[in-house]
C-alpha cells in the first residue's frame, strides 16, 4: 500500500510556506487571510505540523515557489486515503489543512524557543534596526 501512496505522490497537494506567512502579500502568493497567516513558517514547521494533525506528507527541500525563488521547499500532503476517506475527518480541503497548519505553526516546540530568542536579542539590539526611513530622528 505505502508503494502505491509513494509513488502517486504527484497526486499529493502541495503547501508552499509562501501560502500561510503572513509577511508576504496575496500578490507574492499568500493563501489565507493575515489574521489567520502565520510568521515566515518554514517547511519543517509546515511537515510537523502535518504529522500532528496526523496527514501523511512529504518534503521537497529541491523545489521552489515561483514567485519567490529564493525561498527554497515546499510540502506535499496527502488529504484522502486510496478508498477516500479522510486522514483527518477535520481537514477536507488544501484551504482548511493551510488554516490548521497556520495555527499550529505559531505552537510548534522549535519556535517558542526561537522566538524568545529574537525577542531578547532584539531588546538588547536596540533602536539599530534600520526602519528603512533616512536622517536621524532621535534626539
Amino acid at each position: 500500500m505505502m508503494d502505491g501512496e509513494i509513488a502517486n505522490i504527484k497526486k499529493w497537494i502541495v503547501i508552499y510556506p509562501v501560502y500561510i506567512n503572513s509577511k508576504k502579500t496575496i500578490v507574492e502568493g499568500r493563501r489565507i487571510s493575515t489574521s489567520k497567516a502565520c510568521e515566515n513558517p518554514t517547511c519543517a514547521e509546515i511537515g510537523d505540523c502535518c504529522s500532528y494533525l496526523k496527514i501523511p506528507f512529504a518534503i521537497e527541500i529541491d523545489k521552489a515557489y515561483p514567485r519567490d525563488f529564493m525561498q527554497r521547499g515546499r510540502v506535499r500532503a496527502l488529504l484522502k486515503r486510496e478508498d477516500g476517506t479522510l486522514y483527518n475527518p477535520a481537514i477536507s480541503s488544501r484551504k482548511q489543512l493551510m488554516l490548521h497548519v497556520a495555527e499550529l505553526v505559531p505552537r510548534h516546540p522549535g519556535r517558542t524557543k526561537k522566538q524568545e530568542l529574537a525577542s531578547t536579542s532584539a531588546a538588547a539590539a536596540g533602536p539599530s534596526s534600520k526602519s528603512g526611513k533616512g536622517g536621524r530622528k532621535k534626539r
